[in-house]
């Protein structure tokens, strides 16, 4: 799959950019603040519906104007075009495939898969199980159309849940016992199939990490996520055991008014050769199974989708060390269309293929090609 032609309207710093892209990796040079990361934005937007910075609509919009507007034409068996436009008088976000309205977001989850590779990532490994949690439900959802609408609907049970026990605890309604018991069978029917998908995803996607890691280490490290369910890793135990712990948990829910038991509440524990990355990695080998993580996430959808997915990398080599930055060079060779950020190509000119690849560089949101 290959994005063809992005056009952006009063996108950030870009009034109207309208450009071609190659096939295979696309450059995008500029300085700091000059345009060039909005442009993987524009792409995220167009694969996702959402920001890829985890921003406000509003933000994404050039000063003095009401709206933007993406547009992106989209090749592989067949030709797609996507639009996003949204509107600050109206708060509204409008999405489109080949002119007609998306009614939901998730309708366009996976039908153009996308990985991004950004200097966020260090969160992932260094951060809160949270960070771990998105990058799960983000590989696995784009993968599984089935997954993406029990996690959107498991998360609509915790919120009406937690306004359930909120009343409980507020006014010692009794009568609201029966409620309750309804949305906890609900929320444990619902949980228990998201870690059926977490355990079976777990178990494959750890052979796409050692194989990336493996790219990039050789076989000095193994990499390796752990997985469990208050303790089980067996998919036939973890309906019993949830049920179990949140029995045990009642009152303690009802008394902080919040759902604690649930896969919402899941880690994911990052190793390298049997040592838990968070406690015990270096700076090196947290970057490493940054890195990794991505390409097996690149792979593994590939695989899951028959789709080459898009890859984002956002001023990355920057960060990197030179052995790491040779690897991951070379690892490029292996994928299909990528764009990645840079603010100086004068370092990486081996990085290039001078006949199939491109150079676009961005000055205050305008855009223009770089000859080879």
């Amino acid at each position: 799959m290959f994005l063809k032609k992005l056009q952006l309207i009063n996108f950030r710093l870009h009034k109207n950019s309208s450009l071609n892209f190659s096939d295979n990796l696309n450059f995008i040079v500029g300085g700091n603040g000059q345009g060039k990361t909005s442009l993987l934005e524009a792409v995220y937007y167009l694969t996702t519906t959402k920001n890829m910075l985890g921003l406000n609509d509003f933000d994404a919009i050039n000063f003095n104007e009401n709206y933007f507007e993406i547009n992106g034409d989209f090749e592989d068996l067949s030709k797609n075009n996507v639009k996003i436009f949204f509107s600050k008088e109206v708060n509204r976000k409008k999405i489109f495939l080949n002119n007609k309205p998306v009614n939901k977001s998730s309708e366009l989850i996976g039908k153009f898969p996308v990985v991004t590779l950004t200097q966020a990532d260090h969160y992932v490994t260094f951060g809160a199980p949270s960070e771990r949690r998105k990058f799960i439900d983000a590989s696995i959802s784009q993968a599984s159309e089935t997954y993406l609408n029990i996690l959107l609907e498991y998360n609509r049970i915790l919120r009406q849940r937690s306004s359930l026990l909120n009343k409980i605890r507020e006014y010692f309604d009794k009568s609201l016992s029966d409620e309750l018991n309804a949305w906890t069978e609900s929320l444990i029917k619902l949980g228990s199939q998201l870690v059926e998908h977490r355990l079976k995803f777990i178990g494959e996607f750890n052979e796409y990490l050692k194989s990336s890691f493996y790219k990039i280490m050789k076989d000095t490290e193994i990499p390796e996520i752990d997985y469990s369910f208050l303790g089980t890793e067996n998919p036939e135990e973890v309906e019993k055991k949830f049920y179990d712990e949140i029995s045990k948990k009642r009152d303690d829910e009802i008394r902080r008014a919040s759902n604690l038991i649930g896969p919402h509440r899941d880690d994911f524990i990052f190793k390298i050769n049997k040592l838990e990355l968070k406690k015990f990695g270096s700076q090196g080998q947290h970057k490493t199974f940054q890195l990794a993580l991505r390409f097996a996430q690149f792979f593994y959808l590939k695989k899951k989708l028959s789709k080459t997915p898009i890859f984002l990398m956002d001023d990355i080599f920057g960060e990197l060390d030179s052995f790491r930055a040779k690897k991951i060079s070379e690892y490029l060779k292996e994928i299909g269309q990528a764009f990645i950020t840079i603010t100086d190509f004068t370092n990486y000119d081996n990085l290039i293929d001078r006949e199939n690849d491109l150079l676009i560089n961005v000055s205050n949101g305008v855009c223009r090609y770089v000859e080879n």
